[in-house]
């Protein structure tokens, strides 16, 4: 994991406000001792949950998208750390891993433009590098034992959660996704919005269910292609559920989870599904940040769940007078997914 820069104890204490009667998740969440080896520490600690950063907006901008994803690590991170520690979730579940060293990486794809050719094929290898680091540190958690909750970053990680995932397990597991595009397009070099058909075409991904498409953004190939391989893809759409209300979303979360529960699958998220959250493509429309909360707790309880990503986040695209909020929604998602797997090791 040459590429990894660690957390320590000294950074989650320059983060943690410390207050007296108080006990934060910076308190008590594990980082990995300085000269010890970290394969070792993984297998040995007894946190259940590790947190991995991957601050980089590449994938994003070679999709065309609007960077600043880059910087949702540094803000959820500052927000985790002063969670409160008590019955309801322990910090002491969680190690701090770190997070992906992207610098060079970035300070190449900002001389890019996506509008030339040949720079876009420039930031395809750039999204592959990537590709075979996340891949990497996700295999070795998993191989761990322990259940990776991966903080991007592009929804071009999707495809380094599930080929690592998969590589640990043995064989292809399947994934869910909330959000509002499919990220199954085309294989047309490496971006955020084909990471799931990256990962179906390479054999990594078994069978895949994408909740709450939103109908007017996604395009008739894309339509015409998962309707060919209706077998191992589907999905619902935002409108028939929220909208013409044609479909329930109790029954959908149900109806996802039969499709994926028989094989190990991962939990994915993008933000850009919530209405109003700082995020590449932001939207005015969808899913509340409540039924988001819902549907992480309603597949994060189950045995098979493996992974929980979340993604697409921008503070640096938010609110100039509350740049927190994007860290603190990822600090309620990720501590509902830890409570919904909780369940299992009582």
């Amino acid at each position: 994991m040459e590429n990894l820069i660690p957390f320590t104890s000294i950074d989650l204490g320059k983060i943690t406000a410390h207050r007296s009667g108080e006990i934060k998740f910076g308190e008590k969440m594990l980082t990995v001792p300085k000269d010890v080896d970290i394969t070792q520490f993984l297998n040995d600690c007894k946190a259940r949950f590790v947190l991995f950063g991957i601050p980089e907006d590449i994938g994003i901008r070679a999709n065309y998208g609007r960077p600043g994803a880059a910087s949702a690590w540094k803000s959820a991170i500052k927000s985790i750390a002063n969670i409160q520690h008590n019955r309801f979730c322990k910090g002491s579940h969680l190690l701090v891993l770190g997070s992906l060293n992207v610098k060079e990486e970035l300070l190449q794809a900002e001389k890019l433009d996506f509008n030339n050719v040949d720079d876009r094929k420039s930031f395809s290898i750039l999204v592959e590098k990537i590709d075979k680091e996340v891949a990497h540190i996700i295999f070795t958690i998993v191989k761990a034992g322990k259940i990776p909750i991966i903080i991007g970053g592009g929804h071009n990680n999707a495809y380094g959660n599930i080929k690592g995932t998969a590589l640990a397990k043995g064989k292809p597991i399947n994934a869910v996704n909330l959000d509002a595009h499919s990220d199954f397009r085309i294989l047309e070099g490496r971006h955020s919005g084909n990471g799931f058909s990256y990962s179906f075409d390479q054999g990594f991904l078994k069978k895949y269910f994408i909740f709450g498409l939103h109908e007017s953004y996604t395009s008739k190939n894309v339509l015409l292609r998962l309707k060919d391989i209706e077998d191992r893809v589907r999905f619902n759409t935002y409108d028939e559920i929220a909208i013409r209300k044609t479909k329930n979303f109790e029954q959908e979360l149900n109806q996802a989870l039969t499709f994926i529960k028989n094989d190990f699958f991962g939990i994915e998220i993008d933000l850009d599904s919530l209405p109003n959250v700082a995020s590449s493509a932001m939207t005015p429309s969808g899913f509340s940040i409540e039924q988001a909360r819902q549907f992480i707790h309603h597949f994060g309880q189950h045995a098979h769940a493996s992974y929980l990503h979340i993604c697409e986040g921008a503070p640096d695209l938010g609110d100039d007078k509350n740049p927190q909020l994007v860290g603190k929604l990822i600090g309620y998602l990720i501590t509902d997914f830890m409570k919904a797997k909780s369940i299992l090791f009582e």
